[in-house]
């Protein structure tokens, strides 16, 4: 008699989580109406990581990488020892609903579905109330998210949140029908671009409203960080992306508005380094070398670099790292 194979397979990449890990493991494993298995793929952590991931047996399994590659390298670990109908990525610091994988789950095969995403409660490290990312109501009555939103939402420098931060459930036949994996050239943006590939090759994702996933904000996780060397490698996912994939038209014209905001940012964090620097020649040779960049963001520049020129006065001897979220920078010390 064959082994019945759990519902979801939980995908979580871990370095260095040692004091958020449980609690992520514990909100998967409280999950009703479904069966599950959580794998934590450890990227090599020098904390005890690996100790509370095996400390828990069962259906809760250690992959530990032999050297760090990054959270696409540790996420691809992961789905190679999937056995789940399902997957789901859950962050090592992130939390979920106990009925998110039931509802998400039902809500696909109903549609007929390869994949399912639902709505965010972002939570923030300050202790201010939790807040709900996008509005249910809008949600629902946008039952499929398509290709073409989807890379439009994920232009830098347009909204707080976008589509990208969603955390997806992939029916893994699909997934592994296509040999779909994470880039592992990319450590952020790597979701964006499984998703979006996911898509490209047919795969229909529909719309959970209700928020399930509980979105922790930590200063300083990477994700908070947005720096040149991020722009430059999400271009270059970007430039795989469509020499692997064929678009329609819309999703074209909505990959041309991306690639502009790319650009566009690329231009804005030379900008920034260069007032860094405080060198005036290189932020003048920053602000024209894309005139579209310029068109777009003369008065965003306007208010960033008092902004930033403020925090740089108020932190020129604390080593301050200028981080980019959304359209408004923010420091960190670093």
């Amino acid at each position: 008699m064959s082994e019945k194979l759990p519902d979801i397979s939980f995908i979580i990449a871990a370095y260095n989580a040692a004091e958020t890990l449980d609690k992520a493991i514990g909100s998967a494993l409280a999950q009703t109406d479904v069966t599950v298995e959580i794998i934590v793929a450890d990227d090599c952590s020098s904390d005890a990581t690996r100790a509370v991931a095996a400390a828990y047996g069962g259906n809760v399994r250690l992959v530990a990488l032999e050297k760090n590659g990054g959270p696409s390298a540790a996420r691809n670990a992961a789905i190679d020892a999937a056995r789940g109908r399902w997957l789901a990525t859950l962050d090592a610091d992130d939390t979920i609903e106990p009925d998110r994988l039931k509802r998400m789950i039902a809500r696909a095969e109903a549609a007929g579905a390869q994949i399912a995403v639902d709505n965010m409660r972002v939570i923030r490290a300050d202790g201010t109330a939790p807040e709900t990312m996008f509005s249910p109501a809008a949600l629902a009555t946008t039952p499929e998210l398509t290709l073409a939103n989807f890379i439009r939402s994920n232009a830098l420098f347009r909204n707080e949140h976008n589509f990208g931060y969603l955390k997806p459930v992939f029916e893994r036949a699909f997934i592994e029908r296509h040999g779909l994996r994470f880039d592992e050239n990319l450590r952020i943006g790597e979701d964006y671009l499984f998703l979006a590939s996911a898509m490209a090759l047919g795969a229909i994702c529909v719309f959970e409203p209700e928020p399930g996933y509980n979105y922790h904000i930590r200063e300083g996780s990477i994700s908070r960080v947005l720096r040149l060397d991020h722009i430059e490698a999400m271009m270059e996912g970007d430039r795989r992306f469509l020499a692997r994939h064929s678009l329609d038209a819309t999703a074209t014209a909505a990959q041309k508005f991306r690639a502009r905001s790319l650009r566009q940012a690329h231009a804005f964090l030379e900008l920034v380094e260069s007032i860094k620097r405080r060198s005036l020649s290189g932020a003048i040779r920053a602000a024209w070398r894309d005139p579209l960049a310029v068109a777009h963001l003369r008065m965003p520049i306007a208010v960033r670099f008092n902004r930033m020129t403020a925090a740089l006065r108020g932190a020129a001897a604390q080593n301050t790292e200028i981080t980019v979220t959304g359209g408004a920078s923010r420091s960190r010390k670093g």
